[in-house]
């Protein structure tokens, strides 16, 4: 029998006894767990935590010590005088350095800071010391093996051809879908002007087609034409781009060849004409740098980071393209400091409003929004691709289908374009009073040709092609579309992977009111509200949503865009706004497909123009019918496609007769002091550029290579 161990024989036999010298199982760290019953912290809840709020205040601080120094320094000056002691001429000297520095600083405000406002079709450029900015078409040409008018099969705007290859008709040339609407707008027009007593001729759409059938072009020598056009040379050797006006101006037929690109269209970057998006953003830089070097004469790259950059942006900007142009102008351009700027609050800074709704029509983008004390209201913001250009292109399809005499015209080519866009602004009016059948001339001037001058006829088209303003399924809207999203993907959170580019719930409605039908929608809805909701803005459509603005003043409601909303999600479905149907009333009901409508980038917005101001005022004003009478009596209208003589006039006329309670009220301003509308976007950012003291917006090169383009979010006046 075995006897029983004691406990230190036990340790030591079965090798339980402990050989580690107490040491720890492990050499990190133990962190006792924090006491969740109280504890704070105060990271990322004071403004000096911020680097962007830091060096703000930092500067405003040097500033303050600054401008103390020289009051002080004033005062003693100014008590040494006092007693009577002689001023030495160092001291005057001193004071006229003094002077001089300070009228140089304040000079030195205006004339180191550019304004850049970059559009689809052109480009406005200039100091913000300058009175107006320079105009520079937003174009750049390329070499290549043919030009733009030989690399494309069809002409511009695009004709329907016979089984055989041969020309059709010209009222058939463009489908009877166009034929139908136009002979319908001509009888509309007809018709009103017969109401307003003003005379009409029975067969004046005969004696136009009758004329212009044998007329027969004049030729001109080209010595003997005293407004020939300077066409540009190309040197040799040939560069490798051209830009600006003087891409314009390259005969079709260069050697070597070149084919104009326009990295901009529609108010997006033009995805459809371009490869890769790199490309894209070089062309805009290129145009950009040659606006520099000679609009403004800045030829050295090394006198830019003196200067300081003003960027005008849209209302409803896409994030993608902000964020890559603050890259261009920090990196490429490396301008010492930049701001954004939106459009509509810029035109209220050049015309002088503190509170407007602002009509931006330009060559190929409307938009409009509502600004009130230096704000713009975000769910009032609206944007439409259509604008002058439509009109350009509506115009000649209108009168080559009346056998328009230069029947070869076509706008790839760039002396047709400018042209037409010649004709577009001398001939067009939307004045019912200049309606009658005249007779026009125009000069057609080609390189290398002797001049042709054609005589035609006009009656109707001068005012039915602006008024696709009103009407916009008489424009080709075809292709705007095309391209979209190939290049550039959506801008999307980095936390949750939703789209966060800005929305509005003006734009939701219309998106809303245009998108077809889903087919949940198809089976569960009447038939007549399947019919209210097409591709294409209807008829029916239009007086819906007019009723669904109407019905805001007549049935009280606490808001128009309901209980308050997330801005990320910004869908008339999500605010409670009805969808419009038949009849004019209002579902406050939740809609099944009003979620996917923002994130749909198959539905063109094109709408109506007098219908999309008054949705843009009803979100603006949500119910409040002393702001719906500041904003119908405070309409700004500006841009390019706004100068048609009569437009004005005739705007004001369609709203007051679609809101005939606020008749007295609704007023279309136009810029002050005869500002050429086209300026005054340009004019605004100026006037911006030059408040230094109190602009807290500007972004500088160190804020820039720590954090990027996160900077936007504390130093934008808006909720980026």
């Amino acid at each position: 029998m075995v006897g029983k161990k004691s406990g230190k024989a036990l340790l030591r036999d079965e090798g339980l006894e402990r050989t580690d010298n107490n040491m720890e199982l492990s050499n990190w760290p133990q962190i006792p767990p924090i006491n969740q019953k109280n504890y704070y912290t105060d990271y990322l809840k004071r403004d000096d935590q911020y680097l962007a709020f830091r060096l703000q205040n930092e500067e405003t601080r040097n500033r303050m010590a600054k401008n103390a120094k020289d009051r002080d320094r004033a005062l003693a000056m100014a008590k040494a005088n006092d007693l009577g002691l002689p001023e030495t001429e160092a001291d005057a000297d001193g004071d006229a350095n003094m002077e001089d520095s300070d009228e140089s600083s304040s000079e030195a405000i205006g004339s180191k800071v550019i304004v850049i406002h970059v559009g689809s079709q052109n480009l406005r450029i200039g100091l913000s010391s300058d009175a107006l900015p320079k105009t520079v078409p937003m174009v750049i040409a390329r070499k290549a093996t043919t030009s733009e008018s030989e690399d494309r099969d069809e002409p511009y705007p695009k004709r329907l051809k016979l089984d055989d290859g041969s020309e059709m008709e010209p009222e058939k040339m463009f489908g009877p879908e166009f034929a139908s609407q136009y002979t319908t707008m001509s009888a509309e027009l007809k018709a009103h002007m017969r109401q307003n007593k003003r005379r009409t001729l029975p067969n004046s759409k005969e004696m136009v087609i009758n004329y212009n059938r044998r007329t027969v072009p004049e030729t001109i020598s080209e010595h003997n034409d005293p407004s020939r056009i300077e066409w540009t040379e190309i040197p040799d050797p040939a560069p490798e781009y051209i830009a600006g006006q003087d891409a314009l101006r390259i005969p079709d037929a260069s050697k070597p060849r070149y084919k104009l690109c326009w990295p901009m269209r529609y108010g997006w970057c033009n995805e459809r004409d371009y490869e890769s998006k790199r490309l894209m953003f070089l062309d805009i830089s290129l145009i950009l740098e040659e606006a520099i070097k000679t609009q403004l004469g800045l030829t050295s790259k090394k006198e830019w980071p003196q200067y300081s950059c003003v960027f005008v942006i849209p209302d409803l900007y896409e994030k993608s393209y902000v964020s890559q142009a603050l890259e261009m102008l920090m990196r490429e351009f490396a301008f010492a400091r930049t701001c954004f700027i939106q459009e509509s609050l810029a035109a209220t800074f050049g015309g002088g409003f503190t509170s407007a709704c602002v009509v931006d029509i330009g060559a190929q983008k409307t938009s409009i929004c509502c600004v009130e004390e230096g704000m713009c209201i975000e769910n009032s913001r609206v944007n439409l691709k259509y604008g002058g250009s439509d009109v350009t292109e509506t115009f000649i399809k209108m009168m080559l289908y009346d056998h328009f005499p230069y029947a070869e015209i076509n706008l790839w080519r760039r002396y047709d374009f400018l042209l037409a866009e010649e004709l577009k602004k001398n001939i067009c009016t939307m004045n019912e009073a200049s309606v009658s059948v005249q007779v026009y001339d125009f000069h057609l001037r080609v390189s290398g040709q002797d001049t042709s001058k054609y005589t035609f006829k006009a009656y109707d088209e001068v005012h039915l092609a602006p008024m696709g303003f009103f009407q916009p399924t008489i424009f080709d809207n075809t292709l705007k579309l095309k391209g979209r999203r190939n290049l550039i993907s959506r801008s999307v959170d980095i936390y949750d992977g939703q789209p966060n580019d800005p929305t509005s719930a003006a734009q939701s409605e219309i998106l809303t009111a245009l998108a077809p039908p889903s087919p949940s929608q198809v089976n569960g809805e009447s038939q007549q509200n399947t019919l209210d909701v097409q591709s294409t803005p209807s008829r029916s459509q239009q007086v819906n949503a007019l009723s669904r603005v109407q019905e805001l003043d007549a049935t009280p409601r606490s808001s128009v865009a309901g209980s308050p909303i997330p801005e990320a999600v910004g869908t008339p479905q999500a605010g409670g706004t009805g969808t419009p149907v038949a009849g004019g009333q209002s579902q406050n009901v939740s809609h099944p497909r009003a979620p996917a409508v923002e994130e749909r980038d198959d539905i063109l917005p094109v709408y109506p123009l007098d219908n999309a101001i008054l949705t843009s005022i009803a979100h603006a004003t949500r119910s409040d019918e002393r702001k719906m009478r500041d904003f119908l009596g405070g309409i700004m209208v500006v841009g390019g496609g706004s100068q048609i003589n009569g437009f004005h006039s005739f705007l004001e006329e369609r709203l007051q007769a679609l809101r005939p309670g606020f008749a007295k009220e609704i007023m279309i301003g136009s810029p002050p002091r005869d500002l050429d509308p086209q300026v005054v976007v340009w004019k605004g950012a100026s006037i911006f550029g030059k408040l230094s003291g109190t602009n807290d917006s500007w972004i500088g090169q160190l804020e820039y290579d720590r954090l990027g383009h996160r900077l936007m979010a504390y130093k934008c006046m808006w909720a980026y």
